[in-house]
Order: C-alpha cells, then sequence, then structure tokens
C-alpha cells in the first residue's frame, strides 16, 4: 500500500538520520583525541518497483565507513618519543601483555601515532600500554634482512637506561711535523716519541707508541726517520717498523717521498694507510701519501704533532634516544659514540580503509584491506616518521556541526512524514464513521 510504504520510509529515514548522527557525535567526541581518523555516513536509496499508475516509497538505508586513510595535522611535542607518521603508513605496535608473554609473535596492531615513554622493563609504551614495535640491529649497528611481508621478526623496541657501551679504536690520523734539522751529519740523533691513546675492544684505554729515529749521514742530510712503533698491551713487541724519506725539492720539500715497510703492515702509498695489529685487533693509521701536505712531514727545527685524531671512545652511560625519519632508533651516550638499536618500520597496504578499527586508534589488517607491507620510512610508497610530534584529529569540527544541523532538519522531515502518514491513515479510518 503507498499509504503504508510511506510510513516504512518515514522510519528508514529516522533510523539512517539517527545512524549519521551517532558517527557525527563519535567524530565530535574524539575531536581533541591524537590520531582519531573520522567516520562518515553515506545514503543509499531503495527503490520498489512501481505499476498501475502508483508509486512505492523504498526508502533509504545508511552504511559508515572509517577514513582511515584521511589523517590529522602534525603538532610539536617535547618528548623524544612521541612519534607521528608523515604521509602514507602507520607503525607498528601491540599490546605490552601480549609482546612480552613470550607466547610467539605478539598480534600487530597499527597505529599513525603515538606517545611513547620507557616503563619499568625498559619498553618503549604508551600510556594505554601499547609497546613500539621494530627490527632489533646487530652489535655493529646494522639491521639484518628481514621478511618484509609478516610481522615475524618484529620486536618490542626496549633499551636499558643505565646500559653501557663502549667503541674500539680502528684508526688514527698522525700528522706529524718532523725536525729537518735533525737529519743533517752533526745533529745528535735523539729519537723523537709520541704516545697515541687508544681504546681496546673493552673499551680500556691503551696507547699506540711511535718513535721517530733519525737517520745521520756522513755528510749532509739524509731526510730519513726510521718510524717504530709499539702498543702498550704488548710491552716490549714492535707492530711495525717503516723508513721514511722526505722530499727536500723546492716545490715539495718537507713532504713525504716515500716508504719503505720493514715490518707490520704494508704502507699504501695511495692512500696513505698502514695497518698495525696491538692485542685488541688491527688499527688503521694514516701518515699521508707522498708528495700531500697533510699526515707526517719534515720542515724546520721543531717536533710538532700538529693533528693527531682518532676514532672510538671509552666506557659511556646512555643519556637520550631520538627516532630519526628513516625510523632508526638511536641511543646517544655521554661520551659521544651513537649507537643504533632498533629500526621501525612503516606497514602500507593497498585498502586502509578495509582494516577493521579497533579502541585506542589502531587497527589490524583485514582481508578487505589486502596483504600488509614493511617498508623501511621515506622509501617507496611510505611518507616518514617524525619525532617530537603528534597526529591530531581528522575531525573538523566546523564541518561536523554543519552536518548535525542538515542532519537535525532531516530527522524533523522524517518525523513530520509519520505525522502526515498517521493523519492521513487516520481520515482513512474516519470514512466508516
Amino acid at each position: 500500500m503507498t499509504i503504508s510504504s510511506s510510513l516504512n520510509a518515514g522510519v528508514a529515514g529516522l533510523s539512517s538520520n539517527a545512524s549519521r548522527l551517532a558517527t557525527i557525535s563519535d567524530n565530535i567526541a574524539n575531536s581533541a583525541t591524537y590520531g582519531y581518523r573520522r567516520v562518515e555516513a553515506d545514503f543509499q536509496s531503495l527503490v520498489n518497483k512501481s505499476g498501475g499508475g502508483t508509486y512505492s516509497a523504498g526508502g533509504v538505508r545508511a552504511t559508515t565507513q572509517r577514513l582511515i586513510d584521511q589523517g590529522g595535522s602534525l603538532v610539536a611535542t617535547t618528548n623524544a618519543t612521541d612519534l607521528a607518521v608523515r604521509g602514507n603508513g602507520f607503525l607498528p605496535v601491540a599490546t605490552i601483555n601480549d609482546a612480552t608473554s613470550g607466547n610467539g609473535s605478539p598480534q600487530m596492531l597499527l597505529t599513525s601515532t603515538g606517545s611513547f615513554r620507557t616503563n619499568s622493563d625498559g619498553y618503549l609504551v604508551t600510556e594505554s600500554g601499547l609497546a613500539l614495535m621494530g627490527w632489533p640491529a646487530a652489535p655493529d649497528g646494522t639491521i639484518p634482512t628481514q621478511s618484509r611481508d609478516t610481522s615475524v621478526g618484529l620486536e618490542p623496541v626496549r633499551l636499558n637506561v643505565n646500559q653501557f657501551t663502549g667503541d674500539p679504536t680502528t684508526s688514527i690520523t698522525l700528522g706529524v711535523n718532523l725536525p729537518a734539522t735533525d737529519t743533517n751529519f752533526d745533529a745528535s740523533g735523539t729519537p723523537q716519541q709520541l704516545s697515541v691513546e687508544y681504546f681496546d675492544n673493552l673499551g680500556v684505554s691503551e696507547n699506540v707508541i711511535v718513535t721517530f729515529t733519525p737517520s745521520l749521514p756522513a755528510v749532509g742530510a739524509s731526510n730519513a726517520w726510521t718510524m717504530q712503533i709499539e702498543d702498550s698491551a704488548q710491552p716490549g713487541v714492535v707492530i711495525g717498523e717503516y723508513e721514511l724519506t722526505f722530499d727536500d725539492s723546492r716545490t715539495a720539500g718537507g713532504t713525504l717521498a716515500s716508504v719503505n715497510t720493514l715490518s707490520g703492515g704494508a704502507y699504501d702509498a695511495a692512500t696513505g694507510m698502514l695497518i698495525v695489529e696491538v692485542a685488541g685487533g688491527p688499527i688503521e693509521i694514516d701518515i699521508g701519501s707522498p708528495g700531500d701536505a697533510v699526515g707526517l712531514s719534515q720542515l724546520g727545527d721543531n717536533f710538532a704533532p700538529l693533528s693527531i685524531s682518532k676514532d672510538g671512545a671509552p666506557i659511556g652511560n646512555m643519556t637520550s634516544l631520538e627516532v630519526d625519519e628513516q625510523g632508526l632508533v638511536h641511543a646517544f651516550f655521554d661520551t659521544g659514540t651513537v649507537r643504533t638499536i632498533f629500526q621501525v618500520p612503516l606497514v602500507t597496504m593497498p585498502n586502509p580503509n578495509g582494516m577493521v578499527a579497533l579502541d585506542q586508534q589502531v587497527y589490524i589488517p583485514s582481508p578487505e584491506s589486502g596483504n600488509y607491507y614493511l617498508w623501511n620510512a621515506s622509501e617507496g610508497p611510505t611518507g616518514d616518521l617524525v619525532a617530537f610530534a603528534r597526529e591530531e584529529s581528522a575531525t573538523d569540527v566546523a564541518g561536523e556541526l554543519t552536518d548535525l544541523i542538515q542532519t537535525q532538519r532531516a530527522y524533523s522531515s522524517n518525523a513530520k512524514v509519520i505525522q502526515t502518514v498517521d493523519e492521513m491513515l487516520q481520515e482513512t479510518t474516519n470514512i466508516k464513521r
């Protein structure tokens, strides 16, 4: 019956607008929720077949969809481990209980932002108990090759604020001037000695002792020296010995002319490097290439260590933590050492809106979202990872209030249709009176 279909259409209109009102109220309620993705109601008309000059109202049906692919703007914070994704991609997280239960790989959840801080066990977690997930780095700071189409291999990011670290020395640069007058035939021949500190594999301070002994000719000047290298960790052991000859020409006077290896690692004239074996392993020493103005020189009458540098550091305490735009988690130590301890990937899938939404602004992939893939941040289709930042709610309050007015008017109009149908049915009943 046409009148009855009008009543049903009005009821359907009330129900659909009530659903839209629910989405609007949810969006407004979460207008200050970090990482919230708004919900949108969509109406579809229902059409009944009509004939015989009559029309039967089909009504309307409402469907809702969370727009997970539409994020909010980023705001700056003061916490180094407040993280937000700028662009495409999601952070992998897991509930801390699931991540530390030891019952296999935890369920990977996805979020666009989070304020992570260390808990009592050193895990980076949010106030709601979500642990940040990543790939642990090898001892040398490199990230092992991982499967990118599975969450197996992800671990909760953990750090020890009381952690110590040492950085062994692997290279030394010697910028030393030797006195040219010491190679004259009438010089005293007194050796010149230099001690350079290095740090072994356990962060213990040791020394490379370099002794320069001039060669004295019968007449004139030899411009030649013998360089002998010893290791304080191996008393009395010579780990390298070299004959040095310096140029005395007008254009290149004072620079190295040649180096002859007597013992130890061979000297490479192209790089100016030689390698010696200290107790803990090899150390590369840069003395300069022939003709170079840097490295060893022989000028004037003064012995002068001009530029001595080395890598490595003693044992240090961790002082801070930062995450860079590529998702690498760096630990900073009071000795100046920086170590990479984790990498946090970004997760993408073909249809983010097909994911299942859960509490706390997290989502899980589903068949509708498609297969996910774990990328290095800033690579492929992903955006970058921003520290000291949070993502605001995607709710536009002004737009929601406008939709609220439209929904209220539509709801009132559908109520008026029901009221009108009721009056018409009443008139039909009164015909018999």
